[in-house]
């Protein structure tokens, strides 16, 4: 018999789970690069999220409803879908561009994109001028896919997670310090009357907000402009292979990957971590939408009529809460259970997420009043979508591991964000009108809407079972 399939003899100190053979040394990220990277993946969640508390009073301001309350949902969804709606047709070239000419271009095209579209988007006093400028920012911007590609070309297989997780936690950050700027400095005329007094705030309410988040768009294309160092191999500085980016690579090779056409990278490798992506992306941006809609929709039609201060508070509190868990316990946890299991657990938890908005609406109608009852929901809400939001983590490992060679890790990143793009085009839109046609014709008593996307999140954890067991290592 071999010795190496013979029983090992037992005893008191004997680990009951044998220790991984031969595990390699963790990396040490590149602090000072990541941190740059990290910078500009904070002020976009903040700039795209701090018109969520605002958005549906600014529509019943313009008069587009009629003064219908119940149709407000169908207007803010359009306007929320319509940056995707942009980004879906113009992020793959984004990305392939990037392949070509560098990171940072792209990056400081993106930038100044999202700049100028906030601050168009606080000038509007017209819907059609709200339009042009969320599909100004999704045209001009391709930075998520490519600071995915970025952070995949700092890291290797034994930081992945490590540098991964800081994403959502970026998005974390941004979405509690967004929500929080456009719901404090919405209407400034109304809370500090001594110091906005000028008529120019009467007639542009939501400005304020706006030039705040451009504010910092502008410091991050001055700190990507000095100190990004480029990671493409065929574009960057000799240096950079100090911060632990190996050179080993053919740079001819390199320069031809832009001409490969996309069809050959639609393998079954390929695109289920993209499936399981962008139907991630639609359910996430459907339960963003909705929790605003559902937050300031009045308490006689369901919701619990919050005003804009207080809806950016909540929105506020349930990113820090995400952002503080994932810092501490994300990368640990993808160790401690696999990401493949922890990926399929998050998604788990979309269905008592969806649970809540109606167990709130009937607390709100029963009492009368939003009481410590609806604060003590809120909570559990609250824990559940820091779980739910693990998913994201997990699901960048296995687009990034899906790539057969980082060659064509730009392509593969604007692939996945296309994908969760035109998800994202479909989810504001398809969850606000839902709710709203829910409300109007109350169907199953409002609620058809959580029905719904509760069977989409049995879809989602179907597809995750199909993920491979392991993350493939890159590097050998």
């Amino acid at each position: 018999m071999d010795a190496s399939n013979s029983p090992r003899p037992t005893n008191e100190t004997t680990p009951l789970v044998p220790a991984r053979a031969s595990k390699k040394p963790k990396t040490p990220l590149p602090k000072l690069q990541i941190g740059i990277l990290m910078t500009l993946q904070l002020v976009e969640p903040i700039a795209s999220m701090s018109i969520f508390p605002y958005i549906n009073q600014l529509i019943r301001e313009l008069g587009i409803t009629g003064g219908n309350d119940a149709a407000v949902g169908y207007y803010a969804g359009i306007i929320e879908s319509l940056f995707f709606v942009a980004q879906t047709l113009t992020v793959l070239r984004w990305s392939r561009l990037s392949d070509r000419i560098g990171r940072k271009p792209v990056l400081l095209v993106g930038l100044s994109g999202s700049c100028i579209s906030m601050l168009w988007f606080g000038l509007s006093r017209t819907f059609w001028g709200l339009v042009i400028s969320r599909c100004m920012c999704g045209v001009l911007n391709g930075n998520v896919s490519v600071m995915k590609t970025m952070v995949g070309e700092l890291t290797d297989s034994t930081n992945m997670a490590q540098g991964f997780a800081l994403i959502p936690i970026m998005w974390c950050i941004g979405g509690f310090i967004g929500p929080l700027i456009g719901g404090t400095l919405a209407r400034p005329q109304d809370n500090w009357p001594g110091l906005f007094s000028h008529p120019f705030w009467s007639k542009y309410p939501y400005f304020l907000p706006c030039a705040a988040s451009a504010c910092g768009l502008v410091l991050g294309f001055f700190v990507l402009l000095f100190f990004l160092e480029e990671t493409l191999s065929t574009k960057r500085r000799p240096k950079l292979s100090t911060l632990g980016i190996s050179d080993g690579v053919d740079r001819e090779g390199l320069s031809q990957t832009s001409n490969i056409p996309v069809r050959s990278l639609l393998t079954p490798t390929i695109v289920i971590p993209i499936a399981n992506y962008a139907l991630l992306a639609l359910l996430d941006i459907a339960l963003m939408a909705l929790l605003p809609l559902f937050f300031s929709t009045p308490i006689y039609l369901g919701g619990l009529g919050f005003t804009p201060s207080q809806i950016g508070l909540w929105m506020a509190m349930f990113a820090m809460a995400d952002g503080i868990f994932q810092a501490l316990f994300f990368a640990k946890i993808v160790d401690w259970v696999g990401p493949k299991r922890l990926f399929c657990v998050s998604v788990l938890c979309f269905t008592p997420v969806m649970l809540m908005f109606p167990v709130m609406s009937w607390l709100v109608h029963t009492r009368g009043m939003v009481d410590n009852a609806i604060g003590f929901a809120l909570a559990i809400q609250l824990a559940l979508t820091v779980i739910w939001d693990m998913a994201y983590g997990t699901v960048f490992m296995f687009i990034t591991a899906s790539a057969p060679t980082k060659n064509v890790l730009g392509s593969i990143n604007g692939l996945g964000q296309t994908s969760a793009s035109m998800a994202r085009v479909v989810g504001p839109a398809f969850a606000t009108s839902l709710f709203a046609f829910s409300k109007e014709h109350n169907i199953l008593n409002g609620n058809a809407v959580y029905v719904v996307l509760i069977m989409l999140a049995g879809a989602l954890r179907w597809l995750g079972s199909q993920l491979p067991d392991e993350i493939q290592d890159r590097d050998e």
